[in-house]
């Protein structure tokens, strides 16, 4: 199990990486990782749940494609 410093440290890391490699490469690194930290993961399960957690913690936001007149 992994210590609240470690945590600390490991996230701290992951956002100054974020802030190196610039905003606009940042989902794809965010994506990549994400694939990496599943396969770690290495259980379906366990991963489909910190998806719905992870999702639960954002506000709820409308489609992208809300507000867009039908037909367009």
């Amino acid at each position: 199990m992994i210590t609240d410093s470690e945590r600390d440290t490991v996230y701290t890391n992951l956002c100054h990486t974020m802030t190196r490699i610039g905003e606009t490469q940042a989902p794809l690194f965010l994506a990549r990782f994400a694939l990496l930290a599943i396969e770690a993961i290495g259980d379906a399960a366990v991963a489909e749940r910190l998806i719905a957690e992870a999702r639960r913690a954002l506000p709820e936001t409308p489609p992208a494609d809300a507000g867009e007149p039908a037909g367009r």
